[in-house]
C-alpha cells in the first residue's frame, strides 16, 4: 500500500534554542489508523500541527502522496482536524454545525442534505439534526465534531486528544466507535493521545514519542512485547526494570541471580532488563531464581498485584492467588519473559568553554574547577594560568568537552546550591533506584540516578562532584 504521508528529517525549534521535535521520520500508509503516543510535551501535537499546516517545521520535508506540501496553507491541504475542545457553534443546531463547511464551498442544498445525512448515520445520530448543541452530552458533541470533519471527505483525519474531555466509561465506548468509523470510512486517521489504552485499542500502528523524538514505531503487540527502550517499556503497560550485566551466552544477571534469556549481547556488557508482571511466577518447588519477601498484595479485581522485595530490588507480579505479607517466596521467570535492552552510556557529555574567571561554562551554568588539572605542571597565581615553562596560558572562551559519569551527579531542591539547575522531565524506576532526566534552560540533559523519589517537573539544582569529571581542551594558545 502506498504512503499517503511521509515526514522526512523533521525538526521544529523555537527561538533557535530548543528542539521541540527532531529527527522525525515517519511513513503513514493510505487508510491506516496511526497513533502518536507519548507524555505531555513530547512533541506529538506539534507533529500533528505540522501535518495540518498550522506549524511550519524548522527543517525537513512533509510529503502528501509523494509531493511536498510545506508551501500549502492549512485550508488547501486535504486534511481535517478534530480537537479536544470541539469548537462547535452553540447558536447552530446539529445539522447546521455539520453543514457549515459545505455551505462555505457553496454546494447545493440537496448535496448538503445528502452528505450531512450520510455522516449522521455514521456517527449514529440520525434523526437528531434539529437538536440544539446545548442539549447534547459530551460524547454526542464529540461525534458532531467528528461528523463536521468527515463530511468534507478529507483524505486524512487528524484527531488531537478528542476523548480527553470525556469520562472513563464514555472514552472507552468512543474508542470502539472511532475504530468502527475508521473501518467504515476507509480514510487515514492520525490520532494523538497520552493514553496507552486508547492507542492499543484503536491503532494499526503506534508511534511512541518522548523528548521530541520517535522512540519506537510498531503494532501494539510489537511495542508491548519487544520494547526498544526502557522508556517504551515503562510507558506501555506495567514493567519491572532492572540494572543487569550479560553473564554468558544468552545469559543475564540481575537481582543477584543468573537467568537464561533470548537476547545475546557481549559478555559483561551493561544492560537494562524488562520483565512484565504477568511473566513472574511464585513457585514452591525450589526452582525459583529469586528469593524474597512479600511486601504488599493488592486485589485488583481479576488478579492480585503482589510486590516482593529481594535485597534492594522490588519485583511486581500479577497472580490469581493471594500472598500474605511477610511470606518468604521464590520467583521464577521463563527466558521468553526476559527482555534485554542495551543500557545507555553511563556518561553525560557536554560542549562548553572556559570563562575569563577560569570556570567551566556548560549546560547553561558555570562550575568551579581547578584549571591546573588541565595542563601538566601548570600553576595559577590567583589571576592567571601558567604552563610548566612559565608561559601564560590564555583560556578565555577556549572550547572544552565535559564528561560527567552518572555517579558524579546528585540533585537538590535548593536552587542556590549550584549554578546549574533544571527541570525533571522524566523518571523511570530501575529496580532499586530512579533514573532521572533533568533538562536545563539551554536544553542540555543530565541523566541522574537517585534512590529518592522526585516528581516530574520539579526544579532542582544539579550537584556535580568536580573530582569525577573529565575535561578535554583544544590546543593551548
Amino acid at each position: 500500500m502506498a504512503n499517503i504521508i511521509e515526514l522526512k528529517d523533521i525538526r521544529k525549534s523555537y527561538d533557535g534554542v530548543r528542539d521541540v521535535c527532531s529527527d522525525i521520520n515517519l511513513e503513514i500508509k493510505k487508510g491506516e489508523f496511526v497513533t502518536l503516543l507519548g507524555p505531555s510535551g513530547c512533541g506529538k501535537t506539534t507533529t500533528l500541527r505540522m501535518i495540518a499546516g498550522f506549524e511550519q517545521p524548522t527543517s525537513g520535508e512533509i510529503l502528501l502522496n509523494g509531493k511536498d506540501i510545506l508551501s500549502l496553507p492549512p485550508n488547501k491541504r486535504p486534511v481535517n482536524t478534530v480537537f479536544q475542545r470541539y469548537a462547535l457553534f452553540p447558536h447552530l443546531n446539529i445539522f447546521d454545525n455539520i453543514a457549515f463547511g459545505l455551505k462555505l464551498k457553496k454546494l447545493t442544498k440537496s448535496e448538503i442534505e445528502e452528505k450531512v445525512n450520510r455522516v449522521l448515520k455514521i456517527v449514529d445520530l440520525e434523526g437528531m439534526e434539529k437538536r440544539s448543541i446545548s442539549t447534547l452530552s459530551g460524547g454526542q458533541q464529540q461525534r458532531i465534531a467528528i461528523a463536521r470533519a468527515i463530511v468534507n471527505e478529507p483524505e486524512i483525519l487528524l484527531l488531537d486528544e478528542p476523548l480527553g474531555a470525556l469520562d472513563l466509561k464514555m472514552r472507552q465506548e468512543m474508542q470502539l466507535e472511532l475504530k468502527n468509523m475508521h473501518e467504515q470510512l476507509g480514510i487515514t486517521f492520525i490520532y494523538v493521545t497520552h493514553d496507552q489504552e486508547e492507542a492499543i485499542t484503536m491503532s494499526d500502528k503506534i508511534v511512541v514519542m518522548a523528548d521530541g523524538k520517535i522512540q519506537q514505531i510498531g503494532t501494539a503487540e510489537d511495542i508491548y512485547n519487544e520494547p526498544k527502550t526502557v522508556f517504551v517499556a515503562d510507558f506501555i503497560g506495567d514493567s519491572n526494570i532492572f540494572n543487569a550485566v550479560m553473564s554468558g551466552k544468552m545469559k543475564v544477571n540481575f537481582c543477584d541471580a543468573d537467568f537464561d534469556c533470548l537476547d545475546d549481547y557481549p559478555l559483561h556488557s551493561d544492560a537494562d532488563v524488562v520483565v512484565r508482571p504477568e511473566d513472574v511466577v511464585i513457585v514452591k518447588d525450589g526452582s525459583g531464581q529469586i528469593k524474597g519477601v512479600v511486601d504488599s498484595c493488592i486485589f485488583k479485581g481479576i488478579y492480585y498485584e503482589t510486590t516482593v522485595v529481594s535485597g534492594k530490588n522490588e519485583i511486581v507480579l500479577k497472580s490469581t492467588k493471594e500472598s500474605k505479607l511477610g511470606d518468604e517466596v521464590e520467583l521464577y521467570i521463563e527466558p521468553d519473559g526476559i527482555h534485554v535492552i542495551p543500557a545507555p552510556k553511563n556518561m553525560n557529555q557536554f560542549e562548553g568553554v572556559i570563562t575569563k574567571n577560569h570556570t567551566l561554562n556548560f549546560a547553561g551554568g558555570e562550575l568551579e574547577y581547578d584549571v591546573t588539572k588541565l595542563f601538566k605542571g601548570s600553576t595559577h597565581d590567583g589571576k592567571h594560568l601558567f604552563s610548566a615553562e612559565g608561559e601564560r596560558i590564555h583560556l578565555t572562551d577556549m572550547p572544552i568537552s565535559v564528561e560527567i559519569p552518572v555517579e558524579a551527579l546528585d540533585m537538590s531542591d535548593d536552587l542556590d546550591e549550584s549554578m546549574i539547575s533544571g527541570e525533571i522531565i522524566s523518571l523511570i524506576y530501575i529496580g532499586d533506584h530512579y533514573r532521572y532526566k533533568v533538562r536545563t534552560e539551554d536544553g542540555s540533559d543530565f541523566t541522574i540516578a537517585d534512590e529518592d523519589l522526585w516528581n516530574e517537573f520539579d526544579r532542582v539544582s544539579v550537584l556535580i562532584d568536580a573530582d569525577m569529571i573529565k575535561v578535554n581542551v583544544g590546543e593551548v594558545q
